[in-house]
């Protein structure tokens, strides 16, 4: 397992401290919970990025067509 530093606002630190109280959760459950969301959000963005990346504009899918 890899060591990394991680540091966290004061405010950051008081929040999960309150949040694992009135949760009854352990700190590093609500971590692991908040990364998950946040790598499906993330990955939600990216996905939606290269969708729109590989759409036609709406000048470029009429382009030589007569009507």
């Amino acid at each position: 397992m890899k060591n990394i530093k991680l540091e966290l606002k004061i405010d950051k630190i008081e929040s999960l401290e309150l949040y694992s109280k009135l949760l009854n959760k352990d700190i590093n459950s609500m971590l692991d919970e908040a990364l998950e969301q946040y790598f499906k959000s993330e990955d939600e963005k990216l996905l939606a990025k290269e969708q729109n990346a590989t759409n036609l504009s709406y000048d470029e899918f009429w382009n030589g067509v007569d009507i």
